[in-house]
């Protein structure tokens, strides 16, 4: 998906939602779930329960987009995390939307690792 805006980041909403929620829903859980503003640039990115669909709201600077992706095999592969938000590089939500396994992908070498 283009967006037309270059979004500041790109934040995961770590607990699944009711897909079936619209603008007004989500922005309501960005600012009282998650504790942030919806209108600040960033893209905001929730997944449904089965993790087969994501939904995406951001602010253009005019107006909200809302939009949805469904992948018809397979599951978007979500963070684990105690948290209610993470947040994503470009590259990492790239492989998401791909429905890879991007926090392997990205993985970094441990410097400290020894046999």
């Amino acid at each position: 998906m283009t967006l037309p805006l270059t979004p500041t980041q790109v934040f995961l909403a770590i607990e699944p939602i009711d897909i079936r929620m619209g603008i007004d829903g989500l922005s309501l859980c960005v600012q009282s779930s998650l504790g942030k503003a919806p209108c600040n640039g960033s893209v905001y990115a929730f997944r449904n329960k089965s993790s087969n669909r994501i939904k995406l709201l951001v602010w253009d600077g005019t107006g909200v987009w809302c939009a949805t992706r469904r992948l018809h095999k397979g599951r978007f592969v979500w963070p684990h995390s105690d948290a209610v938000i993470c947040s994503l590089n470009q590259d990492d939500w790239h492989w998401l939307t791909m429905g890879l396994e991007w926090q392997r992908l990205s993985a970094r070498p441990n410097v400290d690792w020894e046999v």
